[in-house]
């Protein structure tokens, strides 16, 4: 499974939004993610590990997953080209609101 595979799951993306913040154990993910049984969130962070996007560590009886952001990259680097584009149609969009603003003050009432 590849970083794109892992993502799409939604509950995979929700784990991934909890970590953010920084480390978290299985259990505090759990208690966070009500939706998501504790077996299930073990198998989502399994799936995570696997293909790069969290690290874990052990602390004493616990597990402390982390994300690890140079994964992250990888749909970053995807998203590029999208982000240009995105980019262009928002400047279009300001200068037509500017346009029709700009029409606008010069009617009397």
């Amino acid at each position: 499974m590849d970083v794109f595979a892992a993502i799409a799951e939604p509950s995979r993306r929700l784990l991934l939004e909890q970590l953010v913040g920084g480390g978290r154990t299985a259990g505090e993910l759990v208690d966070a993610l009500p939706a998501l049984s504790q077996p299930g969130v073990s198998k989502h962070l399994r799936v995570l590990r696997e293909v790069g996007l969290v690290d874990v560590r052990v602390d004493a009886q616990r597990r402390v997953y982390t994300l690890r952001p140079e994964r992250l990259a990888e749909i970053d680097t995807w998203l590029e080209p999208y982000r240009k584009l995105w980019a262009w149609h928002l400047d279009a969009l300001e200068a037509h609101l500017a346009s029709k603003a700009a029409k606008g003050s010069k009617r009397k009432p």
